[in-house]
C-alpha cells in the first residue's frame, strides 16, 4: 500500500535489484517462492573425528570382526536344513526293513526309518509344547513385576 507522500516507511528496507552489483546473487527475500529452512531447522554438520595415523598400510583389514547380517543367518539355516534333509533321506532309504509298531493297543507295520522319524517328530512336538508352556509362564510372571 503506497501513501501519497512516499515516506521512508513505504520503501523496502533490504537490498533491491538496483542495489546489487552486476553478476551478484540476489538475496533470498528478493526471489519469489524461495523455500529455505530457518535457522532453527538447520542441523549443524560436525566433522568426523580424525583417525590416528597407524603404522599399518591402508589395505590392511580392520581389527574388528564383521557382524553377521540377517540374510547370512538365513542362508546358513537353509544350508544346514538341506544337509539334515539329505542325511535323513539317506537314513530312510537305507532302513526300509518293515517293523511292527504297537501303540495303545493299535498295531501296524511300516518301514523302520519311518517309524523312527515319527517317534522323533513326536518327541520334538512334546519338547516344543513343554518349552512353549514355560515361555508363557515366564512372560506372565514378568508382566506381574
Amino acid at each position: 500500500m503506497t501513501h501519497a507522500r512516499g515516506g521512508a516507511a513505504d520503501r523496502p528496507t533490504g537490498p533491491t535489484h538496483q542495489d546489487l552489483p552486476e553478476g551478484a546473487l540476489e538475496p533470498a527475500e528478493l526471489r519469489a517462492g524461495d523455500v529455505r529452512p530457518g535457522a532453527e531447522e538447520v542441523t549443524p554438520v560436525r566433522p568426523a573425528p580424525a583417525k590416528p595415523a597407524s603404522a599399518e598400510p591402508a589395505s590392511a583389514k580392520p581389527v574388528g570382526k564383521a557382524r553377521p547380517t540377517r540374510i547370512s543367518g538365513t542362508w546358513v539355516a537353509v544350508i544346514a536344513g538341506l544337509v539334515v534333509l539329505v542325511v535323513l533321506l539317506v537314513f530312510i532309504l537305507q532302513n526300509l526293513d518293515p517293523a511292527t509298531v504297537h501303540f495303545f493297543g493299535a498295531e501296524g507295520s511300516l518301514p523302520l526309518a519311518i517309524a523312527m522319524l515319527f517317534s522323533a517328530i513326536g518327541g520334538a512336538v512334546l519338547v516344543a509344547l513343554i518349552g512353549g508352556a514355560r515361555i508363557l509362564q515366564l512372560r506372565k510372571q514378568a508382566r506381574r513385576r
